[in-house]
């Protein structure tokens, strides 16, 4: 924002009442008013408000080691809570109009990477480890160290891999694709539908519902990836009343006996600290909680700062003010998360969406995080969207994600060939560490065979050769003999 748009900003912020909250807040001096803050606290609730569908979606259609399943309704109540908490949190500790949910990618990994190797308490624990340790890093400063290893082609790269991994379990997950079963009951490619074709009522809702996403997003509507949830459950309910759907699934769309009901508090604290190291070893929970670090850290790093740019708040050098403060704030909600078992909350993108109404102070996040609370009582309305409904904003989410891909040099072969190996391994192997891994792995390998080794950050060096063992673990456990 230029010089000139602040000050016409706090130009048509009129006189204020200098009380209080507005100095704590720092309202009128930002330029703002309580009425601008309001206006953007809804719209960055409005806008984020999927997660309260989606994380549920997420965790809850994807078992752990043990077969076990989360509660979707707990899950609910779990997502709203931490969001309700740490967005009030960071409004009043950091004083940015940012608020915090359950990380979209970041649940991804717990569900679908984590719980298949270990119990949902181990997973939620590590997701606990990775906040912590994201504390440590920017309490000691080290939070430059990491940032600076690791290139930013690849995390670029990591972005769009993610995204595509996301958009691929939305299609999985609405049956838009299936795999194929072969006369030996094994998998091969992917086919459409369950049949090659696309057949019934689910269906059509899934597709139309991934058209109006992208229309809406297309015409730039905020809110649209809620709106296309709200629009396409009020058609399966529709259809769901009318037409003879044999299943849609993991969730059927039917009306509530009751829309409010007392919140289901039951996954708060499970989680065990230490519990995977039993699992899966200690090389391998090394590797996933530095995937956990990489995903959540360097996105919050990227959010902060577009957040605070478009609001207006950098300094003169281009830093976000009281940067330290808001990253302690984002590690602790990853903790929060993990110990909700709603998995590591982060900063979120859509409080741009707040940003563009006015919202240029942390009292915006104390209107989005009382919505978030008032979400608390409202979990039997949220858990009637089917997967078919929410899944085109897995899609979509997907595509946000992926056109990070623009900022790729892909004529260097020495950065393109890593991004693209990250990118295509982590939707192939349906595994984001192992995308991650993938682009570490090659980075050093092409660095060194040109002659430019001593370019690779020692934490890419020590990080790629974990990556190494984690590859190549069975052949040395039969070497070893374990």
């Amino acid at each position: 924002m230029s010089e000139a748009q602040k000050t016409a900003g706090r130009q048509d912020a009129g006189p204020s009442t200098r009380t209080g909250v507005d100095r704590f807040f720092r309202i009128t001096e930002r330029g703002s008013t309580f009425g601008r803050e309001i206006r953007g606290g809804f719209a960055t609730f409005f806008t984020m408000a999927y997660i309260l569908v989606l994380n549920p979606l997420i965790l809850g259609s994807a078992k752990d080691k043990f077969g076990e399943q989360l509660d979707p309704v707990q899950l609910t109540t779990a997502t709203a809570l931490v969001a309700a908490v740490m967005t009030v949190i960071m409004g009043v500790g950091g004083n940015l109009p940012l608020a915090l949910a359950a990380g979209l990618g970041l649940n991804a990994v717990v569900a679908f990477q984590l719980a298949p190797l270990m119990s949902w308490d181990d997973a939620m624990g590590l997701i606990v480890l990775e906040g912590l340790l994201i504390c440590v890093l920017v309490v000691t400063g080290l939070r430059e160290a990491v940032m600076h290893a690791i290139p930013q082609p690849l995390k670029q790269a990591i972005s769009v891999g993610i995204g595509l991994f996301i958009a691929l379990i939305g299609f999985v997950d609405a049956g838009f694709v299936t795999r194929i079963p072969d006369a030996a009951n094994t998998t091969v490619p992917v086919q459409l539908g369950s049949t090659g074709t696309l057949a019934g009522w689910p269906m059509l809702v899934f597709c139309v519902g991934v058209l109006l996403t992208i229309g809406l997003l297309a015409r730039k509507v905020r809110g649209a990836i809620l709106i296309s949830i709200v629009a396409m459950t009020v058609v399966a309910l529709v259809i769901n009343a009318l037409a003879d759907v044999k299943t849609w699934g993991l969730t059927t769309p039917e009306w509530p006996d009751r829309i409010v009901d007392t919140p289901d508090f039951g996954l708060l604290g499970q989680f065990s600290l230490f519990g995977a190291f039993g699992q899966v070893g200690v090389v391998t929970v090394v590797l996933l909680v530095f995937t956990l670090v990489l995903s959540d850290f360097f996105d919050t790093m990227g959010t902060v700062v577009g957040v605070s740019a478009e609001a207006g708040l950098l300094d003169e050098d281009g830093k976000v003010p009281g940067l330290g403060k808001v990253l302690l704030i984002d590690g602790a909600a990853a903790v929060a998360g993990g110990a909700a078992s709603a998995s590591s909350a982060t900063s979120y993108i859509e409080s741009a969406a707040g940003v563009g109404e006015g919202a240029r102070t942390g009292f915006a996040n104390l209107v989005t995080g009382s919505l978030f609370g008032l979400a608390l009582f409202l979990t039997p309305l949220l858990t009637i969207v089917p997967l078919q409904a929410a899944a085109p904003a897995l899609v979509a989410v997907g595509f946000l994600m992926m056109t990070q891909v623009r900022h790729i040099e892909w004529d260097r072969y020495e950065i393109a060939i890593p991004a693209f190996l990250t990118i295509a391994v982590m939707p192939f192997t349906y595994s984001i560490t192992n995308g991650i891994g993938a682009g570490f792995l090659a980075y050093v390998l092409i660095k060194t065979v040109l002659g430019r080794a001593k370019e690779v950050h020692w934490l890419l060096w020590g990080t790629s050769a974990l990556f190494l063992v984690y590859f190549a673990i069975d052949p040395i456990e039969q070497l070893l003999g374990v």
